[in-house]
């Protein structure tokens, strides 16, 4: 198989003030450094996603499952907001179905204790939505990495699991690829 693959690095957050776009701007560099895959950066914040069963409108629904359709896999930045993922994400997720399956996911997390809560709670979201999550996990500390709690500056130590990361959701989304 000599065609790339395109990974989705998918913004979780749509609250004003959010870090989550400088942690995505981080995967993305290092991401676009490795030259493996094509690797984009998705917003669930520019879809204005309605609430799911809430809206006639289904326009930005299916402006988003197109978007997500042409990934392989993901690479979801996930907050962690009261032990959990935010709204918005669960929102997005829900929002979608057949478009996520038999495709690879890692998780990014961040919060008070690295969105360790955060992430769990998507692996069993992700399951259901027949996404294989890998193993490894980056769980970034708002106390470690980030200054004030505002400005991402990313610990050293977080590179090799960034690496693995990477590593393994390429190698699982090349091998669910002839599922789709």
């Amino acid at each position: 198989m000599n065609e790339r693959l395109n990974i989705g690095i998918i913004i979780g957050s749509t609250r004003e003030g959010r870090v989550s776009p400088q942690v995505a701007d981080w995967l993305k560099a290092y991401a676009d450094s490795r030259g493996d895959a094509n690797y984009e950066v998705v917003d669930i914040k520019d879809f204005k996603l309605p609430l799911l069963g809430e809206s006639d409108n289904q326009d930005p629904v299916t402006k988003w499952n197109e978007k997500l359709k042409t990934f392989d896999g993901f690479i979801f930045v996930v907050a962690e907001y009261n032990h959990s993922i935010t709204a918005s994400l669960k929102n997005a997720l829900d929002s979608a179905r057949d478009a996520w399956n038999n495709k690879a996911a890692g998780i990014v997390s961040y919060g008070s204790v690295g969105g360790a809560r955060a992430a769990e709670h998507l692996r069993g979201i992700l399951g259901e939505l027949m996404i294989a999550d890998v193993r490894t996990h980056v769980a970034l500390n708002m106390f470690t990495d980030f200054e004030n709690w505002s400005v991402f500056k990313p610990q050293a130590i977080h590179q090799n699991n960034l690496k693995t990361l990477f590593d393994q959701v390429n190698l699982w989304s090349g091998a669910l690829k002839p599922l789709r």
